[in-house]
């Protein structure tokens, strides 16, 4: 059974449908993502869950009980703010205590679990710390601690990294990863961040205007998206228009302003159909000639931009007709980036099964 099931809530605003007949069911251990752009209702979402909202229509049901009418402190249910929302007066030991002494346990048990969880976040050192004497990395680990110290059932994450610098984030990111498995509690994380969403979560869901884009793993987002909207917000791509023309030599064949494509089969294409091909760059390769590149789906073309970012370069390749193709190349790769600059006549290419066919 799931531990949280969303039937068909919807949300409004005077006449802003803030979340529009959404269904989740999200399972016991689980680090489930709400991703999406701001305003596309996750956060609106994420507030029902806790209790500091109420659907218009739907319900919410934990361990198969509705959540209709709980209060959100009587809810097994913890939230996590970007702003970490630290008692400034209270040591980081009081603060994590709070939610244990509101509710009334004994004090021998509030030093117990207080002393677990400093160390469950590798803060045995600073209990007697207020939290400015604390880093930002350290007072999300407080906040994180105040929020697994009741063993909640769910602990919601409302953009928690949001806060901190690009270094930071990244070593909070491998820590919550560490805390979740070690603790088990699902967590139920928020974030407008692709690459977050990617690297932590078991499943993600994907927002706009309210409703899920679709509900999958990382890995099938970012190779199998399901829609323009989620293949142009999950990482870089390339949308490149296109028409089904049929199948042939076992590719499913592709009309373009371009040229003739070939991808992948899918069994539900149908000739005439119209939609988009959607290549990410690091699967499209470049070469000085167009001969060098023995694939079915090559053209000529210059460099147009580059933007050199340390481990990659990412090229903008103009081809025959002012299309743009964007490529991302290694830089450790002998041949292949640093090689070009601006202006260099080159040749791009791609394999058939590098790009996805999305209808629409």
């Amino acid at each position: 059974m799931a531990l949280l099931e969303i039937r068909n809530v919807t949300r409004r605003f005077g006449s802003l449908v803030a979340v529009d007949r959404v269904s989740l069911a999200i399972e016991p251990g689980e680090f489930f993502t709400l991703l999406g752009p701001s305003g596309c209702g996750k956060t609106t979402l994420l507030r029902m869950i806790a209790g500091f909202d109420e659907p218009d229509e739907g319900e919410l049901f934990l361990d198969g009980r509705p959540l209709a009418g709980i209060a959100p402190e009587k809810r097994p249910v913890h939230t996590v703010f970007q702003s970490y929302a630290l008692f400034p007066h209270m040591t980081v030991a009081g603060n994590i205590a709070f939610p244990l002494e509101m509710a009334g346990r004994p004090r021998e048990e509030i030093g117990r679990r207080v002393r677990e969880t400093l160390s469950l976040v590798h803060l045995e050192e600073k209990g007697e710390a207020y939290p400015h004497e604390l880093s930002g990395g350290q007072k999300q680990r407080v906040a994180l601690a105040r929020g697994l110290v009741n063993k909640p059932r769910l602990l919601l994450l409302d953009e928690p990294l949001g806060a901190l610098d690009a270094k930071l984030r990244v070593e909070m990111q491998v820590e919550l990863i560490n805390l979740q498995r070690d603790v088990g509690v699902t967590f139920v994380f928020v974030t407008h961040a692709q690459q977050e969403a990617l690297a932590l979560s078991h499943r993600i869901a994907v927002m706009s205007h309210g409703r899920v884009e679709q509900l999958d793993t990382p890995e099938r987002l970012y190779t199998a998206p399901a829609s323009r909207f989620v293949a142009d917000f999950i990482g870089k791509i390339n949308l490149i228009e296109a028409e089904v023309a049929g199948n042939a030599h076992g590719h499913l064949m592709l009309r373009s302003a371009m040229g003739d494509l070939a991808a992948d089969l899918s069994p539900d294409a149908k000739p005439g159909e119209r939609g988009a091909l959607a290549l990410r760059p690091e699967l499209v390769r470049v070469a000085e000639r167009l001969e060098s590149l023995e694939l079915r789906n090559r053209f000529a073309g210059h460099v147009k931009d580059l933007l050199y970012e340390g481990d990659v370069t990412l090229y903008t390749v103009e081809v025959e007709g002012g299309f743009v193709i964007e490529a991302l190349l290694a830089n450790a790769s002998p041949g292949r980036a640093r090689l070009f600059k601006v202006g260099d006549a080159v040749a791009v290419g791609w394999r058939h099964d590098a790009g996805v066919f999305i209808r629409g």
